[in-house]
């Protein structure tokens, strides 16, 4: 699995950050899917290898501006370059309300369809091809969701030393028992596939959460993830001193989550605009956390391995597909 950021700040873009957006690919796939889509994320995309007319599925965590203002723009482009596939989008039942508004007063049309799923009602979202969707529900000042992404085709391995052991030659044969179906011998004897196909490795699983200010709301969920991508937008220090009305998490907070649910990998994200470096927010989440810990800036883009591993992938330059 793959992901990229398109918009790492907290509330209001910086020079270096703007706000929140993400493309996240299943292996193999062709098309991709956006978690969040804050102002300017279209522009964001235009350095990727991404494109407007693979984009399957919108996933908005929640309202606020910083999370989907780039919507209606992200839209009118891909109704302008001739988009005519179906596009999904999932969110707050709000996200369908300021979506159907825009087009009410700014005439915007859009040549193919959007289908709207409100994830207040959708706890497992079936609409994809590649990937399995489920809602977390989190808590922040407005209602705002995480959105976990397993993958759901498992290649399985045929198990060549027990087809030698049994006699069953090598040739196209095999190939049908590693596609999963049954094979005739030249003496009429049926050879099953399920016989031969070792076990399906575990399902890769990333989750991407949005605004939330109670990490531990993640702790089952996160179990048996290979990633979290979550919020610090502050130091335990300036968010006390801030005070709990902006309900966002700590770098303190999240690194707990992950120790206690021993999370192999922890992606820090949504980071406050007052923090030019991030030395102080690394260094709260590796006292409190030893699994692999990253924290995203724009652009970087990340694979997870069959065994599990997350590590920081080349950025593949515009137009080109990203690595899979």
């Amino acid at each position: 699995m793959e992901f990229q950021f398109l918009g790492t700040s907290a509330g209001t873009p910086t020079r270096a950050r703007n706000v929140t957006g993400l493309a996240l690919r299943a292996p193999g796939a062709k098309s991709w899917v956006l978690v969040d889509c804050g102002e300017a994320t279209q522009h964001r995309i235009l350095r990727t290898g991404y494109s407007l007319m693979s984009l399957k599925a919108v996933f908005i965590t929640h309202i606020h501006g910083d999370h989907c203002y780039g919507l209606p723009g992200l839209l009118a482009s891909a109704a302008m370059l001739g988009r005519s596939a179906p596009l999904l989008i999932a969110g707050p039942p709000s996200v369908q309300r300021f979506v159907n508004a825009v087009r009410d007063t700014s005439d915007l049309g859009l040549p193919y369809p959007l289908a709207f799923i409100d994830v207040e009602e959708a706890m497992d979202i079936d609409v994809l091809p590649d990937l399995a969707v489920r809602t977390t529900a989190l808590s922040h000042r407005v209602p705002t969701f995480a959105y976990s992404f397993t993958e759901k085709q498992l290649e399985r391995r045929l198990d060549i030393d027990k087809l030698r052991r049994d006699g069953i030659p090598s040739g196209p044969g095999w190939g049908q028992l590693q596609a999963g179906e049954d094979i005739a011998l030249p003496d009429g004897a049926i050879v099953r596939s399920v016989d031969y196909l070792q076990p399906p490795r575990e399902a890769r699983k990333v989750i991407v959460a949005g605004d939330n200010d109670t990490p531990a709301l993640l702790a089952a969920e996160a179990a048996n993830a290979d990633v979290l991508i979550h919020e610090a937008t502050y130091t335990q220090a300036i968010l006390e001193k801030i005070g709990p009305a902006p309900m966002h998490s700590s770098a303190k907070m999240v690194a707990a989550l992950a120790r206690k649910v021993a999370l192999p990998n922890l992606v820090l994200t949504h980071f406050s605009p007052r923090y030019h470096v991030l030395d102080e927010i690394e260094e709260e989440a590796r006292a409190g956390y030893d699994g692999k810990l990253f924290l995203a800036r724009d652009l970087d883009s990340y694979a997870l391995d069959r065994q599990g591993q997350l590590a920081l992938a080349p950025a593949p330059a515009a137009g080109v597909p990203p690595a899979r």
